[in-house]
């Protein structure tokens, strides 16, 4: 119905876009349209504009009125033909409700997690993984070839004193077995605090970051593989939890030879310049400062390796667009990156995705690296207190099950927090509240799941032909809201904005919630009891479909 109306207005204003709006109060429509771009063309005010329009448009199956309001356009569904269409919408589409193939199979890449080697998997790198890999499931949803890609820093500075560390104070010592990612991060933090209090040891680890970009020291460089593998394998751990996955994955020591090629035809198109020994790019006249390229001794910085590497992606992957799912620390060298991929003239479609940091209350918890919060940290104890929470719901529960349902809590608590904010505000994460079966948190959702199934294996609904008995306001709310999610699912793409989502499964959980309290479903007389187990169904698979988009699970039972 909203395409319709769409076609509609294209076709009566000649307008290319039309954007509507969901009136903030369900009084005032379903849909409304902002007159105020047809204000130069017809030389009106926008509300003159919109009476006059409710007066020449005709109507269109599914709308029973169209109303002007100020400078909007108001249109409002008829509700029995939105039940008898998007009811039977659901049911029979079931797992590909809200899909659509917008997207034709273009190619896109994403680039998200970027956990670097010899480092700890923080709640930052956590916050960056659960925003892509949500976002790759919703492109795919519409119809894109995703390329899910993981960019990980394994050489560079972090490492070469990670291994200055090792050789100075570790050498020889056996690699644990048991908290790895422990011992990883504590060695670059015991690094950073030697060098703190001693800064002339930083010429070792400059000596140390040469010769490993430039193979001076096989040994040195069989350290850097083995201890770099080691880093993988626990990564590859924390992203089997997390149910994320990557079809490619960069490695800045790829890119070191690349950046350097590119950084040669930066100076030769006299983009790039030397300065005091460094390579940069003066970005001051695009108020973006002076970015460098390569350190005195030659070696690549950051910034040298993304540019090889934004090439590669387009070059080698064929994708129509790039979007970085990256931390706003990187805010300023991601668009020094773009300004000056376009002074070289490489005008693709790239995007950025910035995210901020997550937060803690004052004593939750702390983290055992000095500088972040591992993610392994705040999954135990996220788990320790589900396991609570579980029992004080229901003590009769067996060991088996309180396991089981606490991971799926905890898994779903920890994602929906990093998903529900806007991710350029911070989070603050508190587990207590994450973890709560009332409000806006993910085990709320797989509650309201879990709570459909256990009507539905009651009693299996029937086949219905008509749905003319669902009359009640809680009945036409929760319609209303499941026939949203299409639009919200392409919204979230389009604007990049995953919690979007979470908003509308939060709100749609809630709808079900008070329909439920009000209105009986297995005690109904029929033909109504089979509605609205029918309207239940469609509730339950509209739920799952969007909890699979944000990779959480979807139980039966709780």
């Amino acid at each position: 119905m909203k395409e319709d109306i769409i076609k509609l207005l294209k076709k009566h204003t000649g307008l290319k876009d039309v954007q509507l709006e969901i009136p903030p109060n369900p009084i005032l429509g379903d849909y409304a349209f902002p007159c105020f771009q047809l204000c130069k063309k017809y030389k009106l005010p926008a509300h003159e504009i919109a009476k006059n329009l409710a007066k020449e448009l005709q109507q269109v199956k599914g709308i029973s009125v169209i109303e002007p309001n100020g400078p909007y356009l108001n249109f409002f569904i008829n509700k029995q033909d939105l039940i008898n269409t998007i009811l039977p919408e659901i049911l029979t589409q079931k797992s590909k409700y809200g899909s659509s193939k917008i997207g034709k199979q273009q190619k896109i890449i994403i680039e998200f997690s970027q956990a670097n080697t010899h480092k700890a998997f923080h709640v930052g790198h956590l916050r960056g993984t659960c925003l892509g890999e949500s976002l790759a499931r919703i492109f795919e949803f519409l119809d894109y070839k995703v390329i899910r890609a993981n960019y990980q820093g394994d050489t560079g500075a972090h490492v070469a004193k990670w291994l200055w560390y090792y050789q100075k104070y570790q050498k020889n010592k056996t690699f644990p077995k048991k908290d790895v990612e422990e011992y990883i991060a504590n060695i670059y933090v015991n690094a950073v605090k030697k060098l703190t209090s001693n800064p002339k040891l930083q010429d070792e680890v400059d000596k140390i970051n040469y010769n490993l970009e430039n193979n001076k020291d096989t040994k040195l460089t069989s350290l850097w593989k083995k201890t770099r593998d080691l880093s993988l394998k626990e990564f590859e751990k924390i992203y089997k939890e997390l149910d994320t996955k990557f079809d490619v994955y960069f490695f800045e020591r790829e890119m070191e030879q690349p950046g350097k090629e590119i950084v040669k035809q930066l100076l030769e198109k006299k983009i790039a310049e030397i300065s005091d020994g460094a390579t940069i790019v003066d970005l001051e006249k695009y108020n973006l400062g002076k970015w460098v390229l390569l350190r005195k001794d030659g070696t690549c910085l950051y910034s040298a390796k993304d540019l090889a590497l934004a090439k590669i992606k387009f070059e080698k992957y064929k994708v129509k667009e790039s979007i970085y799912v990256v931390g706003a620390a990187q805010n300023l060298h991601l668009q020094q990156l773009f300004k000056t991929l376009e002074l070289l003239n490489f005008k693709k479609p790239l995007y950025h995705l910035s995210f901020t940091e997550v937060r803690l209350p004052t004593g939750k918890m702390s983290s055992r690296t000095g500088e972040n919060i591992l993610y392994s940290d705040m999954k135990q104890e996220l788990l320790r207190e589900a396991v609570i929470q579980t029992k004080q719901h229901n003590s009769k529960l067996s060991k088996k099950e309180i396991e089981r349902i606490s991971k799926q809590t905890s898994s779903a608590a920890i994602k929906y927090v990093m998903l529900s904010q806007a991710s350029t505000k911070p989070i603050i994460f508190d587990h207590k509240k994450a973890l709560e079966f009332e409000g806006e948190t993910g085990p709320y959702l797989q509650y309201t799941h879990a709570r459909i199934c256990s009507i539905l294996k009651k009693e299996k609904p029937q086949a219905v032909k008509e749905f003319s008995s669902l009359v009640s306001l809680e009945e036409q709310n929760l319609i209303n809201k499941l026939s949203k999610f299409q639009n919200v699912i392409r919204k979230s793409a389009k604007e990049l904005k995953v919690n979007l989502l979470t908003i509308y499964l939060f709100e749609l959980s809630k709808t079900f919630n008070e329909f439920y309290h009000t209105c009986s479903i297995l005690k109904a007389t029929e033909p109504l009891k089979q509605e609205r187990l029918a309207l239940a169904l469609a509730t339950k698979i509209t739920l799952q479909n969007g909890l699979n988009l944000l990779a959480i699970s979807s139980p039966e039972s709780m």
